[in-house]
């Protein structure tokens, strides 16, 4: 650029970006009609092309302008940011009152950056086809490292036992980037935060998210007010939707994740298959709104590092994008804190660090026959007969995972059947159906507030193993399996997905080994909490 073009007025340099995107435009609408016959290559080359275009209009710089830094991780020994490997980024949703966050109350309890309502780490494999989003319960108590804000110079403590989204007023998201590389034994790349203002302004920018309930929720806590059925929120209700704990389930951060999971699964199906990565002015305007309200780590502002996170996920279908819950149990000294279930996480951190698959069926372990003894005479095992030596016989518990219907009596099981199929008479076929399967107290309760997309199995406390057995006969998946307060035993919501046959039939990709959670192409709904 010579010096006649640098000190061109304003004017003129708003006429030519303005230019340059139309150009580029006109010239990406015959390359986009092209891409919808390959869509496994649309978040790829929509995303390098909205990049493009941004740079060719000289429009970059304030892409970067937009970001907050802060440093990736505070740990004590942090490794480097690995390159061509599996990909980790750590997501985090403040709920600071600071700034323009003040109206939403409580800052006597959120100043400076807050706790981190949401923790999630994205895991993106190596080969790129795959990506597993693992939700962090905030009221899980883990060890905390040692921080040193940055801001402040203020050094905390490394602690035995805390809450886990308290790391984040510990020196800001290095600190919880540290405590979870921590806990999961991982080396995170890279973290994104956003605020309450993020949530909303993202949601307008993508025109809104489809949410499903099962009953109407009004939780006057969060300002969360929607009726039952399919609604599709942005702004404040997007906001409240990912906010409420009170409105969902029994009432508890379970249930608030589970609802996460479900927006997220949405969004993430809008984007990719309704054509929002083929708008090229409309992905402009939601990179745009990201960059403005997002605070990320240093290695992330830069443009090219954000277009190779984009390209990514390139080969990432519906079907291998797994949302999970870290898996928790009740921290018995305090009924209103998790504790880790030390067993079932370790097996899902060691998934992530081999960068194994979520949804696959674990293998059934081969028998073996017993070792000889050593040259040397003592009895012992080779390191490959180690590997493939028979497991050892279940638990109880581990029976009854893999096998419920084994501690089930159907018999003394209360069940009731609603319809929320919109087709008439549709709840009657199925008592009728489960009686045939073995369950005497099946009972048809009537027709639900509004029709439903999903079928689901509620059950309250106490029945979890009698709702797995039942999902098994009716082939149910796991992701629409409720605890909820509001029946007695079991309750079949008959969804629109089960108009006819004996069975559900649900087919495609689902989370397994007994963790929680769903895949990005399974529609799942809230059940409200009757004590709202």
């Amino acid at each position: 650029m010579d010096s006649r073009e640098r000190s061109a007025a304003p004017e003129a340099l708003g006429r030519r970006a303005r230019r340059y995107r139309r150009q580029a435009v006109e010239r990406s609408q015959s390359a986009v009609s092209r891409a919808r016959l390959r869509r496994r290559g649309l978040w790829a080359v929509s995303c390098a092309l909205v990049l493009a275009l941004i740079a060719g209009a000289g429009l970059v710089g304030r892409l970067r302008s937009n970001f907050r830094t802060a440093p990736l991780t505070l740990g004590q020994n942090a490794q480097p940011v690995g390159q061509g490997g599996p990909l980790d980024i750590l997501l985090l949703g403040t709920d600071t009152r600071s700034g323009a966050n003040g109206k939403y109350g409580g800052a006597q309890f959120t100043a400076g950056q807050g706790h981190s309502d949401v923790m999630m780490l994205l895991h993106v494999s190596q080969d790129r086809k795959r990506v597993t989003v693992v939700s962090f319960p905030r009221d899980t108590l883990v060890p905390l490292p040692a921080c040193t804000d940055p801001a402040t110079k203020k050094t905390y403590p490394a602690q035995d036992l805390a809450m886990l989204n308290y790391a984040l007023s510990y020196g800001g998201p290095g600190c919880t980037v540290a405590a979870v590389n921590e806990l999961t034994g991982l080396n995170i790349d890279h973290f994104m935060m956003a605020d309450f203002n993020a949530v909303k302004e993202i949601s307008n920018a993508v025109g809104g998210v489809d949410v499903c309930l099962n009953s109407a929720v009004k939780d006057p806590q969060s300002g969360l007010d929607l009726p039952a059925g399919i609604s599709t929120v942005k702004g404040d209700q997007a906001l409240s939707f990912l906010r409420t704990r009170h409105g969902f389930a029994d009432g508890g951060d379970i249930g608030r994740i589970r609802a996460q999971q479900a927006f997220m699964a949405s969004l993430t199906r809008k984007v990719k298959g309704e054509g929002t990565l083929s708008d090229v002015p409309k992905l402009y305007g939601i990179a745009d709104v990201m960059t403005q309200n997002l605070t990320v780590d240093e290695g992330l502002s830069d443009i090219p590092t954000l277009i190779s996170v984009a390209k990514n996920m390139n080969d990432a279908q519906l079907g291998n994008i797994a949302f999970v819950t870290l898996p928790t149990t009740t921290y018995a000294p305090d009924p209103n804190r998790l504790a880790v279930d030390q067993p079932k996480a370790q097996r899902l951190f060691s998934i992530l660090r081999r960068d194994g698959d979520v949804t696959a069926k674990p293998a059934a372990p081969s028998p073996k026959a017993p070792s000889r003894p050593s040259q040397g005479g003592t009895p012992g095992r080779s390191a490959s007969e180690q590997t493939a030596a028979p497991a050892p016989a279940p638990s109880p518990t581990q029976a009854a995972e893999e096998d419920p219907a084994a501690s089930v009596d159907p018999s003394l099981v209360p069940l009731a059947v609603t319809d929320a199929s919109g087709r008439a008479g549709r709840s009657r076929a199925v008592e009728a159906q489960l009686k045939r399967l073995g369950w005497p107290l099946a009972l048809d309760t009537g027709k639900a507030p509004s029709p439903v997309p999903t079928t689901q199995i509620l059950y309250s406390d106490g029945y979890e193993q009698a709702a797995k057995a039942l999902a098994a006969k009716l082939k149910v998946q796991d992701a629409q399996l409720v605890r909820t307060g509001a029946v007695e035993g079991l309750e079949v919501v008959v969804g629109q997905d089960f108009q006819q046959g004996g069975t559900v039939g649900s087919s495609g990709q689902s989370v397994s080994g007994g963790l929680s959670g769903q895949t990005a192409d399974q529609v799942t709904c809230q059940q409200g909490n009757p004590s709202e």
